[in-house]
C-alpha cells in the first residue's frame, strides 16, 4: 500500500500527496519537513543528540519517503520531467559540540538532486576530510539557481525589468552545466 510505502508520518504522507499532485499536473509541489514545528526537541536543527535523533526519528521518516517518490515517479515515467530537491538553508558543523549535537555551518552542505534530466549516482564537488571545506567545484547559490532553471528547462534571466522600467538583477551566473557530462 502506498501509505505505507512513505511512512505513515505527517512527512511521509505529505510526500505522498506530493507525488499525487505531480501525477494530477501540478507544475510545482513544495513539501516541508514541519519536525520544528510538529516536534520541537527532534527536529533537523540538531544543535544537541545528533546521531540519536537522526538514527531513531529523522531517517526513519525521510528515507522511506523519499525512496518511495523516486521509485514512484520512475515507475510511471515522470521523474524525466520532475525535479526533485532535498536541502535546508545550510549546512552543520564538521566537529560534534558538547551536547553531542551539530551546529550551522554556512561553508558546506548536502543536497540532493533527482530526475529533469540529472544523471543519478554521482556528486557533484568535495569537502576536505573533515568535510568542513569545500575543496572541488564549490556551488554558488546563483549557481544553483541556475542549475534549477536550467533542469526544468528555463532560460535564467540576467535581470528583469520592475514596473518603472528598473532593471532587477535575478541571475548573474551560469548552470553547472558540466553536471551533466
Amino acid at each position: 500500500m502506498s501509505r505505507d510505502r512513505y511512512g505513515r508520518t505527517s512527512f511521509g504522507q505529505s510526500v505522498l500527496l506530493a507525488r499525487r499532485l505531480v501525477e494530477a499536473g501540478v507544475r510545482l509541489v513544495h513539501v516541508n519537513c514541519m519536525s520544528s514545528v510538529n516536534d520541537p526537541l527532534r527536529n533537523w536543527d540538531l544543535h544537541k543528540q545528533n546521531f540519536k535523533t537522526l538514527k531513531e526519528v529523522l531517517l526513519p521518516r525521510t528515507d522511506p519517503a523519499a525512496a518511495a517518490l523516486l521509485e514512484d515517479l520512475a515507475e510511471r515515467g515522470l521523474l524525466d520531467e520532475t525535479l526533485v530537491l532535498m536541502l535546508g538553508e545550510f549546512g552543520r558543523t564538521p566537529k560534534i559540540n558538547a551536547d553531542a549535537g551539530r551546529d550551522h555551518w554556512p561553508a558546506a552542505q548536502s543536497v540532493l538532486m533527482a530526475g529533469a534530466g540529472i544523471p543519478g549516482g554521482m556528486r557533484y564537488g568535495a569537502t576536505d576530510g573533515e568535510a568542513g571545506q569545500v575543496i572541488d567545484r564549490p556551488v554558488r547559490p546563483g549557481e544553483f539557481f541556475a542549475t534549477i532553471l536550467h533542469a526544468l528547462g528555463v532560460e535564467a534571466p540576467r535581470e528583469l525589468p520592475t514596473k518603472e522600467g528598473r532593471p532587477v538583477r535575478v541571475c548573474d551566473r551560469d548552470p553547472m552545466v558540466d553536471f551533466w557530462g
